[in-house]
């Protein structure tokens, strides 16, 4: 098991909530604590949009507490009526991220106001916002996750793994019910580096110059991404017309396989060329003229082609089709990384740290 930034910082957090509850001699500076686990968040910005949503939330869970108490009393059945009037307000304004803590709030004014009402609600109020603000010193101070590092290497070793299957899986050599297995695996890896996207897209920059940087950086990841998941487009294809490319003519086997060999070696340079390590020429010039080999082999195979036969043409024809979608990818994204060192290339510096999850 592996303990990560945001688990230290939520620990922290709750340290820092109770000790200042404490501190200022506020009661019950449990609520402080359980403010805390609810305002952690792993980027700066997420953390400042959250303690925005948190304080007109908890305003409303306030306010919504003190007039159902004033009115109706706190029975468990008004304090039920009181958390859907407050969840439906909160619905309403699309701050239903601070739903659960604005439940706290009700709850926690609820519970037993005796009859310094507002005193009360000042107090526990004043302790839950002791707690959302403990959460956003904790983001401001520790550096979050190289978000940007995370998501290289997600993409990379996702790339890998799908270029070492599509090379396997075009020879026929592969095992299918294992190669299904890593499919969903390799699904699931997509989510993941969605998710690290938008975190490093969220992270704020604070100068121009390095702004402007790192929009092109964000085009660059984005048609990664895309470009990966074609890959991916063409080793489910491979898994589900395995049989139906084995049964394909040999010259035709041999030509798909040398045009997939092509286009994952030209993936691997354009992750190599992205780092500054290499860099590659006339790809695009060679990948048209293997495109129209096999264009032209698939047209002569569809003249020579029986009726009896067809079906197994539409197949190839799936095949085809994504693995010229997959060319188009790399010959955009070869263009993008071209255009990304073209200009001001002092600034344009990649810096990949190493992987922390290696």
């Amino acid at each position: 098991m592996k303990l990560g930034a945001r688990i230290f910082k939520t620990g922290i957090a709750i340290m820092l909530a109770l000790f200042f509850a404490d501190l200022l001699g506020l009661p019950a500076p449990i609520f402080a604590g359980i403010a805390a686990v609810f305002s952690i968040q792993p980027t700066v910005y997420r953390s400042y949009l959250s303690i925005l949503d948190q304080v007109q939330s908890n305003i409303i869970g306030a306010i919504v507490a003190v007039v159902f108490v004033y009115f109706l009393g706190n029975d468990i059945l008004v304090i039920g009526l009181a958390v859907v009037v407050v969840i439906a307000i909160n619905l309403k304004l699309k701050t239903d991220t601070a739903i659960g803590l604005s439940l706290v709030t009700v709850i926690a004014i609820m519970e037993n106001p005796g009859d310094q009402l507002f005193s009360f609600t000042f107090l526990r109020f004043s302790t839950i916002m002791v707690g959302v603000a403990s959460s956003f010193l904790i983001n401001l101070v520790f550096l979050p996750p190289k978000y940007e590092t995370k998501l290289f290497y997600k993409i990379s070793n996702t790339t890998e793994e799908i270029i070492r299957w599509i090379r396997v899986n075009s020879r026929l050599a592969s095992e299918h019910s294992l190669l299904k297995g890593d499919i969903e695996k390799l699904k699931e890896n997509f989510i993941k580096m969605d998710h690290l996207y938008l975190l490093y897209k969220e992270e704020r920059s604070y100068f121009k110059k390095t702004t402007f940087v790192k929009y092109r950086k964000l085009v660059i990841y984005r048609q990664m991404i895309a470009t990966c998941r074609r890959a991916l487009d063409i080793l489910k294809r491979l898994h589900r017309f395995e049989n139906e490319l084995h049964l394909m003519p040999t010259n035709f086997q041999e030509v798909i396989q040398a045009h997939l060999s092509s286009l994952t070696v030209l993936h691997e340079q354009l992750i190599l060329q992205f780092l500054g390590k290499i860099r590659v020429s006339d790809s695009a010039e060679n990948y048209t003229m293997s495109r129209k080999e096999l264009i032209d082999l698939f047209l002569q195979y569809e003249k020579d082609t029986q009726e009896e036969q067809q079906q197994n043409l539409f197949h190839m024809l799936q095949l085809i089709s994504v693995v010229m979608e997959y060319g188009e990818n790399l010959e955009h994204l070869e263009k993008l990384i071209h255009s990304f060192y073209s200009y001001h290339k002092d600034e344009n510096q990649i810096s990949i740290g190493e992987d922390d999850n290696a």
